[in-house]
């Protein structure tokens, strides 16, 4: 959605990283630059205005000139300015003290409030909430039909008492829903209402009837962040006519400028609380502006990445592949089952959007396929449980075999298992050098040879690791040791008080056998 503007921007501000002071001329020709940027972008003329006056003034100012990198100061300015127009801090849903919490949707036709339903509801319920999604669009037609599709593949019951096309009151339905949640103990209902092709009198009467039947904690705004600046002129409209506590933007993944979702917020004083960005129903999330803000100006939006994998990779499962991996046992199972973990994040060209650096690769990102992980979990798939534990027994009459019945060629097949071989002996090696037990007792070679130096004995597996404190390979001094850890096991309390002049060399043990 952003692409056009964070390339523009990315690009004026690179410009300037280069200058060790920056002048009132250059300060100048950077915000003409971003001002062309922003409006190309469809933002809003007035926002446009304020977000390039509060820039000036601070680049301008003594924050940048007494910089020790006045560039870099320059680029924190305009990332702070982005994060305040995108509504600063991240907003999360107001819940009632009393449950059912009521969320009403509302928006024009076309937006699509009623997939948005199921992402929230879905959403809501990873989060262990109970939900209830309610049909109050009787309009459209198969309204009401979509709603509950949408509702079983989310796993959330859906409350439609009328048919729809036309048939049926939607504000006694969206009464007798409340009824409903509080009877079958659902915490939140998500209450999906009529949309039209455009502003018009009986579109807000019906949805202020609704809000005033039901009473919302939350009023949600739906807006399709891909039609320009009538997105504002529509806010503008439900916020006199309705009025709403909140935005949310849909179809961020579409190929529009999308400028006229960072007006949004600024223009109707309502934050932006969550962010479509697919068709499918896990394609939705919180908005967070200073992530956001991040991504438009090429820095990444690692923590998203991080939330996403924590939310698709099993701890477990991914503790017992590190542990296999820094003993040389990872399998093409482990492989297989990781490789699956992050399909489910989604295209690999998003997942590189997110890190930082990410614009640099977007054109090595566009063209990655993702087919090919297909055909790699094909080949996997054609191996026996055998071979896949244990690769090295795949011999020419295996691959062919492995080649045939996965589809694919069989130098496709040697270089998985090849790749495979080198990927995995290479991981060991960095696991055992960084400390986690692999490549030879967790000494690098360089430890070895210093060890040996100074005449400790080094042999394979059986040296001590390192420690922190403590040269590789040599034994600890307890005297040294965190309080409590040099002090004497039970039983031998006392031994640091023996007789003056004792000398345990003199001590007469019994002989072996004796």
């Amino acid at each position: 959605m952003f692409d056009t503007l964070s390339d523009r921007l990315t690009s004026v501000l690179q410009n300037l990283r280069g200058k060790g002071r920056l002048t009132d001329a250059d300060i100048d020709a950077t915000a003409r630059e971003i001002r062309i940027a922003l409006l190309e972008a469809d933002v809003a003329l007035p926002v446009v205005r304020a977000f390039i006056a509060q820039v000036k003034e601070r680049a301008k100012g003594a924050e940048v000139s007494g910089a020790l990198n006045p560039a870099q100061q320059v680029v924190k300015i305009v990332n702070e300015e982005l994060v305040a127009i995108l509504g600063g801090e991240t907003r999360r849903l107001r819940f009632a003290k009393q449950p059912p919490t009521v969320i009403m949707l509302a928006g024009l036709q076309g937006s699509g409030k009623t997939t948005l339903a199921g992402k929230l509801a879905l959403w809501l319920r990873k989060q262990s909430h109970a939900p209830l999604l309610v049909a109050c669009d009787l309009q459209r037609p198969n309204a009401v039909t979509q709603l509950q599709v949408v509702g079983e593949r989310a796993g959330v019951q859906v409350f439609a008492p009328e048919p729809g096309n036309g048939v049926g009151d939607p504000v006694d339905v969206a009464r007798r829903a409340i009824e409903e949640a509080k009877h079958a103990q659902h915490d939140i209902v998500i209450v999906d209402t009529a949309g039209r092709l455009g502003v018009d009198q009986e579109l807000m009467r019906q949805a202020a009837d609704i809000r005033d039947a039901v009473q919302p904690d939350e009023v949600l705004f739906v807006v399709d962040a891909m039609i320009g600046q009538d997105a504002v002129t529509t806010a503008e409209a439900f916020r006199d006519g309705v009025g709403f506590s909140g935005v949310v933007l849909t179809k961020l993944d579409g190929d529009a400028r999308g400028g006229a979702a960072l007006s949004v917020r600024e223009v109707t004083g309502q934050p932006i609380l969550f962010a479509s960005n697919g068709e499918k129903l896990e394609d939705f999330d919180a908005f967070h502006p200073d992530r956001m803000a991040s991504r438009i100006l090429g820095m990444g939006d690692v923590l998203t990445l991080i939330e996403q994998a924590e939310q698709v990779f099993d701890q477990q499962q991914a503790q017992q592949a590190a542990e296999k991996l820094t003993a040389g046992q990872l399998t093409l199972e482990d492989f297989l089952e990781q490789m699956l973990a992050v399909r489910k994040m989604g295209p690999i060209g998003n997942l590189l959007g997110m890190l930082p650096g990410g614009a640099q690769m977007k054109e090595a990102a566009a063209n990655i396929d993702d087919k090919h992980l297909d055909r790699l979990q094909a080949i996997i798939r054609g191996m026996t449980p055998a071979e896949r534990a244990d690769p090295k027994i795949i011999n020419a009459s295996r691959r062919a075999r492995i080649a045939t019945g996965s589809g694919v060629r069989v130098a496709e097949v040697n270089d998985l298992v090849n790749r495979f071989f080198d990927a995995r002996k290479m991981m060991q090696q960095m696991a055992g050098r960084f400390g986690f037990g692999g490549g030879g007792g967790g000494m690098s070679r360089k430890a070895k040879k210093a060890a040996r130096k100074k005449g400790q004995k080094v042999k394979g597996r059986n040296t001590l690791p390192a420690l922190p404190g403590f040269p590789a390979g040599a034994a600890p001094d307890l005297s040294k040791m965190p309080p409590g850890l040099n002090e004497l096991p039970p039983g031998l309390a006392g031994l640091d008080q023996l007789p003056p002049g004792f000398d345990p060399a003199k001590l007469k043990f019994p002989k072996k056998g004796k």
